[in-house]
């Protein structure tokens, strides 16, 4: 008989970056939780069968799915960002609090969170303590780990924290997922051919200047930020391989486009690990801010696939034990 899939809760889903990649890791999603609509209308969209909860995290009620295998989660980035004031647990946005209250209401067997690498700095050291205290209480071997995107073929400079937490009883099966060096393809071999759809004549001449990975990129918030590929010294890195970074076309370059083209919001969601089937829902602004605030697929799948290891070995010693 085959085994039943592990099943997830994943809070502050955005436009599913997590979710796929948990989804490509085996995990069965028992709900989303998203506050902002078109983020849930992106979600709905492209897996209507999935049951996404359109709520503030603070009012949600973990307790209908107590016994999930994991609680996932991308909880806001602005509260340890170097680009915000870093108020850490005195900023209103942070919601480590809720999610500790659902982990307590749902008691997964593991817990994986993704944050900005500002939650690393030594200004939140007593925070991040504190956070293992808090979660080794409930029963969790707590670690995190600064990942690269880049170090899972993901062709973008993209540092950000996993952090990880599981039941004590199968915290020995887990392990970090192996990074490799020079994995990544550049700009130009990644983009391409979306440079090329419409004909433009400069495409290959692009391709070759293009040979860089991409800078982290950023979708702004809904109070600052438009549809630009980040401030100043983004926008000169980029146009260093040929890009205009300062906004985003709604198309690819015409056979005859003089100057550096603009990427499109596709093009920028396969520089994400997106696959070019995810669409995503709203105006250019807010399809690139789904974008770029997203968790790679890729790196989330890596991750989620380590746990799904240990949550198996678990199971197997479970069966034993009770055989």
């Amino acid at each position: 008989m085959k085994p039943a899939m592990p099943s997830s809760v994943e809070v502050c889903a955005g436009a599913g970056g997590q979710a796929l990649g948990l989804e490509q890791a085996g995990f069965a999603h028992a709900a989303l939780v998203e506050l902002e609509a078109p983020y849930c209308k992106t979600l709905r969209y492209n897996r209507p069968g999935w049951n996404v909860v359109e709520r503030d995290l603070n009012h949600f009620d973990g307790r209908p799915y107590r016994g999930a295998d994991l609680f996932a989660g991308g909880l806001p980035c602005p509260p340890f960002s170097v680009a915000g004031k870093q108020l850490g647990e005195n900023d209103e946005r942070n919601l480590f609090p809720a999610a500790l209250r659902i982990v307590d209401e749902i008691r997964p067997r593991a817990i994986m969170i993704e944050n900005v690498r500002g939650f690393l700095d030594p200004v939140f050291q007593t925070y991040r303590e504190s956070l293992r205290t808090q979660l080794g209480k409930l029963g969790y071997h707590v670690d995190w780990r600064l990942l690269h995107a880049s170090s899972f073929g993901v062709p973008q400079i993209r540092p950000r924290v996993a952090i990880v937490g599981l039941r004590k009883d199968i915290a020995p099966g887990f392990s970090w997922p192996e990074t490799r060096a020079a994995t990544a393809p550049t700009v130009g071999e990644t983009l391409f051919d979306l440079m090329a759809e419409r004909g433009w004549r400069g495409a290959a001449a692009w391709r070759e200047a293009a040979s860089q990975i991409a800078p982290t990129i950023v979708g702004g918030s809904k109070k600052h930020g438009g549809p630009d590929l980040g401030p100043t010294r983004a926008r000169k890195a980029w146009a260093a391989m040929g890009v205009n970074g300062s906004t985003l076309a709604e198309q690819a370059p015409d056979p005859d486009f003089e100057g550096l083209p603009r990427l499109t919001v596709r093009m920028v969601a396969r520089l994400q690990g997106f696959p070019d089937h995810w669409a995503f829902a709203g105006k250019k602004t807010i399809a690139y801010r789904q974008v770029g605030n997203a968790f790679p697929p890729p790196v989330a799948r890596a991750v989620a696939e380590r746990i799904a290891v240990a949550l198996n070995a678990g199971a197997r010693a479970e069966f034993r034990g009770a055989a």
